[in-house]
């Protein structure tokens, strides 16, 4: 159910932000950096994962297990700053609760069954807020799988809603 739930909430968090968004230069400013910053750990974190091959353990699943989700969050969160409305973050934050949380606890149920090894990385990393000692690992970021796990699409849909605010503010 939460998996379905997914796509139709990315459309509703779109109009609602295509409605609602109204950013100004100051906001512009303050929201752009939050947004890359999670945007570049998406990037960091789709050269490091093969899903269902290798349980990640590097880059920056050595810090916290779920930096994709964290990425999403910090690029939200960073779009509705710009974007410079509460019922955006209230809307953000409920979809984020409501969908995202229950989708992290089955994408984990289903690690925990492919990788007996996660078990134990759940106990020495965190779910969502980054360790300070990450665990130890030669692994490097890989261009192939930044490709193969199609992360360039969260760097399109990016460029493509900062684009927007900058029309929405020019007009």
């Amino acid at each position: 159910m939460v998996a379905k739930l997914r796509v139709p909430m990315g459309f509703v968090l779109v109009i609602a932000f295509a409605w609602l968004a109204h950013p100004t230069p100051g906001s512009m400013a303050g929201g752009l950096p939050v947004s890359l910053v999670g945007l570049l750990l998406r990037a960091w974190a789709a050269g490091h994962v093969e899903k269902d091959r290798q349980l990640a353990q590097s880059g920056p699943y050595a810090y916290v297990r779920n930096p994709l989700y964290l990425g999403t969050l910090l690029v939200a969160a960073g779009l509705v700053i710009a974007a410079r409305r509460w019922p955006l973050a209230i809307l953000f934050a409920a979809v984020f609760v409501f969908v995202y949380l229950p989708r992290i606890e089955l994408e984990e149920q289903h690690l925990r069954e492919l990788f007996p090894a996660f078990k134990e990385y759940a106990k020495r990393v965190p779910a969502l807020v980054p360790a300070g000692r990450p665990l130890p690992s030669s692994k490097r970021f890989r261009w192939d799988l930044y490709a193969h796990n199609r992360e360039y699409q969260a760097l399109l849909g990016f460029v493509a809603g900062i684009a927007f605010l900058v029309m929405k503010m020019l007009v």
